[in-house]
């Protein structure tokens, strides 16, 4: 049978076309989990108990956390910085609820940019809130388009992943080329997951779970997985992994 992969659904404003809010995921990653032969479902944010959320997971065979704005400083014990922006504490208690169900059940989870980020908060660890902060600042690789809206997309730069992880099988590679729009980064790796990617300038962009089918990256693959076999490979892997 076709895995079913929910993701974690986004809030959109209501415009001309849908007078009402709007619940939402991007189509790069839908069609990235509809190439590796999965079904996605997108799940409305919402609020719900985690019994809630863990008989709503019982139904899924994997669990996809997309990227988007900043998570709650607050939730790693921080006070937002200036360069923060976007927070929504209602959308980080329902990924949370997600993840937590996703774990009751020992399903799979592909954690992208803020994914990852909030997926490292929710099991104990912290962020670097601005990575214009850093004290070596001026020696990071792009790992955002200068110039957005109107310049790139996104940054493009190598990624180098450990040879035993479970990234490089799906890739089938080392070294690789993502997709990266991100400002803030992994500070403190929280108990349990394990360095398994970095940037050129050692940002860490990858991590994977010791015990949990977790899988986090820092990147984008769904931006270039339509040309890209190797970020495709990644989808492929997981949806393969799901079932």
């Amino acid at each position: 049978m076709t895995p079913l992969i929910a993701v974690a659904g986004r809030t959109g404003a209501p415009s001309r076309v849908s007078r009402d809010e709007v619940a939402f995921a991007g189509k790069r990653y839908l069609n990235s989990i509809l190439r590796a032969g999965g079904e996605p479902i997108v799940v409305a944010p919402q609020v719900f108990t985690d019994d809630d959320a863990n008989e709503l997971l019982s139904r899924f065979d994997a669990l996809v956390l997309m990227g988007g704005p900043d998570v709650d400083p607050s939730l790693y014990g921080q006070q937002a910085s200036l360069n923060v922006y976007g927070v929504s504490p209602q959308q980080d208690r329902f990924e949370t609820a997600m993840l937590h169900g996703a774990l009751a059940n020992e399903l799979p989870v592909l954690a992208v940019c803020r994914g990852m980020q909030l997926t490292n908060v929710v099991l104990g660890g912290t962020l670097v809130q601005h990575l214009g902060d850093l004290p070596n600042a001026a020696s990071l690789v792009a790992h955002a388009p200068g110039e957005f809206p109107v310049g790139a997309e996104f940054a493009l730069h190598e990624v180098e992943l450990v040879r035993d992880c479970w990234l490089a099988r799906a890739t089938g590679a080392t070294r690789i080329n993502g997709a990266s729009f991100h400002h803030q980064g992994i500070d403190r790796l929280a108990t349990g997951f394990r360095p398994v990617g970095h940037a050129p300038d050692g940002l860490l962009e990858a991590i994977e779970h010791e015990r949990h089918h977790i899988i986090g990256v820092q990147w984008h693959p769904e931006d270039t997985s339509a040309d890209d076999s190797q970020q495709q490979g990644i989808y492929h892997a997981f949806v393969e992994l799901s079932r």
